[in-house]
Formats: structure tokens, C-alpha cells, sequence
């Protein structure tokens, strides 16, 4: 895992709004399954808020990390029992999409505000 501090991540690609938009991984969030995502770019900076269902979530750390480095204790805190089930997901998402060890996401780990 490489883990980069605030002041050195690039810019955001995308808006925390786009964090988590599949009903299905929203469920997730909101039932505790799920706190982290992972992204082909950056959506948020550490200490932002994501509203969900009227619920709201903070992001704790953002971070990159490659494929390889995926771990079933990973793939749990995305709502799955291991990176297998994980990447099919990922994998019937995005048709077409090569999975690749050496491939590089952004991590975006949260948890619901108090």
C-alpha cells in the first residue's frame, strides 16, 4: 500500500458526489458492509463528507494502491468475502476491462459520521 499524505495527492478527477453511485454497493454503506471504494481516479480528499440516503459518511483516508496488492481483508472492506468475488464484480461492471496486478486505483476508505 502506498500511502501518500493531503498535501502531496494529485488533484481530484471526479466528484465525491460519483464516490458511490450502484444501488447495490449504497445498500452496502448504509448497512455497514462496505467502507471503502476503489476508483480508477480520485473523488475525494480526506475529511470530506459523502451524503447517502440522507446518512452522511467521512472519508478517512485516500490512497493508491495496485491490484496485486488487493487482500481478502481488502476485498471485505468493499462488501465482499474475498478479491475473487471482488474483481468478478469489478469485472462484470466494467466488460472488457483487463485486470491487472501492476493496474493502480485509488482508495477511498470512510465511515458514517457520529
Amino acid at each position: 500500500m502506498t500511502q501518500q499524505e493531503n498535501n502531496t495527492l494529485p488533484p481530484k478527477t471526479c466528484t465525491i458526489e460519483r464516490l458511490v453511485t450502484i444501488e447495490k454497493d449504497v445498500k452496502k454503506v448504509l448497512a455497514g458492509e462496505k467502507t471503502a471504494t476503489r476508483r480508477n481516479g480520485r473523488y475525494a480528499d480526506p475529511g470530506e463528507v459523502m451524503t447517502l440516503d440522507g446518512r452522511q459518511f467521512v472519508v478517512e483516508k485516500v490512497y493508491s494502491q495496485s491490484l496485486g496488492e488487493l487482500t481478502d481483508a481488502d476485498a471485505r472492506r468493499e462488501g465482499f468475502d474475498s478479491v475473487e468475488e471482488y474483481k468478478q464484480s469489478i469485472l462484470s461492471i466494467h466488460p472488457g476491462m483487463p485486470w491487472l496486478p501492476q493496474m493502480r486505483v485509488w482508495v477511498h476508505e470512510f465511515h458514517p459520521v457520529d
